[in-house]
């Protein structure tokens, strides 16, 4: 897929409020720090598209970017910011959990996981509850030019295996990162496979 165009579209505080098309729309999460803006601005070839802001857990809203004129990219807050006060933090899991669960234009949750670190509780926790909520989702591991090709595989190896304790049929995943452009053909690829053929 070549993305020609993308444009943010409005920033939504509950799900209510997101547009009122029916335009799919594939959302992406992870906890602060993941990547997620650097990401988002190397999938669609736009520097400042999404913010990028040295302090973690800028994102407080449900941002829709509209891409191709055909799909909304959707940037989902971070979870598990330690900084932020019990109920804003309370707050957002709910705007997290209502978008994910009623949203119908939902094709896919992207759920953003660095490379270089050993699996999260708190990942596992989200990751498992979308699995129950019989939601569909991949995984993306982001900085791998942190690490070199042959750890960064190594490391995604390891962090899915681990899913094994719980899970019959792992989920898809693809190997990021926003520095080298590594993985982007096959985002993009994964995107287009779910949108209405014309």
């Amino acid at each position: 897929m070549i993305i020609k165009s993308s444009a943010f579209t409005l920033s939504a505080p509950t799900v209510s409020k997101c547009p009122n098309d029916n335009k799919p729309e594939y959302a992406f999460i992870g906890r602060s720090n993941v990547g997620k803006s650097s990401l988002i601005n190397m999938l669609c070839n736009r520097k400042g598209l999404a913010k990028t802001s040295a302090t973690p857990g800028k994102t407080l809203l449900i941002n829709h970017f509209i891409i191709n004129n055909e799909w909304y990219l959707v940037d989902l807050p971070g979870y598990g910011f330690a900084k932020r006060s019990k109920s804003v933090q309370q707050q957002l899991e709910q705007m997290i959990s209502s978008y994910i669960l009623q949203r119908k234009q939902l094709v896919n949750v992207f759920v953003l996981i660095d490379i270089r670190h050993e699996q999260q509780k708190i990942d596992r926790e989200f990751i498992d509850w979308l699995g129950l909520s019989g939601i569909p989702f991949s995984i993306v591991f982001t900085k791998a030019d942190k690490l070199g090709p042959v750890k960064a595989r190594a490391n995604a190896a390891k962090w899915m295996k681990q899913l094994e304790d719980g899970w019959e049929e792992l989920p898809p995943y693809f190997i990021t990162s926003s520095e080298s452009r590594l993985g982007k053909e096959e985002v993009l690829e994964y995107i287009e496979k779910f949108l209405p053929q014309e």
